[in-house]
């Protein structure tokens, strides 16, 4: 706007066009001189993802693909609930993590978005969808979002803005397997989301075979700074334990959980493996999973069992992945529709 010789109060009106409103047409920003409107669209362009296709569960759940200006895909989840709506988005093109129960690793790693891809996600499904129900974000898609934290941020800073996409806070969580470094940058952010990490042992020799971020952020570090993490009173940070059959879902492993989290405020979301043909691990068995939550509930632990949503068209937690610029999968599995 200074460049253009604009005062300064039309940052705010050009800003308030793009995020709160989310327009697409420059021409609509009605309170912008006709002139001024000229100006910016001989100059420049609003310009959201292109939807390359959007795959409807049996579920209801909808699975966004978008292609970006590189031919990178990404994709997106919007899981709409009787009392909320909850839009999964993602930080990177792949990711670069290689957990071995993760489709998303397995399938490999293009690049990190930019802020504007990362919040076009969600202007997309949110022009998609009916305007009832609070909106919930999570930033559980794919990549590692504080390997990006800066477009993250940024992103998330404009999400949470009354004047921006006015995403409440407490409605807004952010997981990680936790990036030292740039949790510790999170945490002095005058607002921050809701935190969720990754944790699927309880154990560093396990979890160093199941994620081999261990080896650079030690078990006992993460979970040090997630009880740092400054979140309001009465919250508690939630960690994420992808159950698999025979490898982390024993009797023992739930003990072990309960005793690492001893103390903390902690809630443990159990998520039972949503399968895929190149992830080389079972899903839990209903009576290991519910066992295994009764020993952390008995041991006073906040937990839950999360439902998987869009397992049929391989958009459940760990199923989103990498396809090709024709629009298929990264393998026989994540091709089939």
């Amino acid at each position: 706007m200074a460049e253009l010789g604009e005062p300064a109060y039309r940052v705010r009106q050009l800003y308030v066009w793009l995020y709160r409103h989310r327009v697409r047409d420059l021409a609509a920003m009605t309170d912008l001189g006709k002139g001024l409107r000229a100006r910016l669209e001989s100059g420049f362009e609003v310009r959201w993802p292109e939807v390359a296709a959007r795959d409807v569960s049996r579920d209801g759940t909808i699975k966004y693909l978008f292609r970006l200006d590189d031919s990178a895909s990404i994709e997106s989840v919007f899981i709409p609930e009787e009392r909320r709506r909850t839009i999964c988005i993602s930080t990177q093109a792949g990711c670069p993590l290689k957990c071995a129960f993760c489709l998303t690793g397995i399938a490999g790693y293009k690049r990190n978005l930019k802020p504007w891809e990362i919040l076009g996600q969600v202007a997309t499904v949110m022009d998609d969808a009916p305007r009832t129900r609070p909106w919930n974000v999570v930033v559980m898609g794919m990549g590692e979002p504080l390997l990006n934290y800066e477009a993250t941020v940024r992103a998330l800073r404009i999400l949470m803005d009354p004047e921006g996409f006015a995403v409440a806070p407490k409605k807004l969580t952010l997981s990680t397997v936790g990036i030292l470094p740039a949790l510790e940058k999170l945490m002095a952010e005058p607002v921050r989301p809701n935190l969720a990490i990754s944790l699927h042992a309880p154990e560093p020799g396990l979890r160093r075979q199941l994620m081999p971020i261990e080896e650079k952020y030690r078990l006992e570090d993460v979970i040090a700074a997630a009880q740092r993490y400054p979140i309001p009173r009465g919250g508690r940070v939630t960690y994420e334990y992808v159950l698999l059959r025979g490898v982390n879902d024993s009797a023992t492993h739930a003990r072990q959980l309960t005793r690492l989290l001893r103390g903390s405020r902690a809630k443990v979301n159990l998520i039972p493996l949503n399968p895929a043909a190149e992830i080389p691990f079972d899903a839990p068995t209903p009576e290991a999973v519910d066992a295994f939550a009764g020993i952390l509930a008995d041991a006073h632990v906040a937990v839950s069992v999360r439902r998987p949503r869009g397992q049929d068209i391989l958009a459940a937690c760990g199923q989103l992945h990498l396809r090709d610029a024709a629009g298929g999968g990264s393998g026989s599995r994540a091709s089939a529709r």
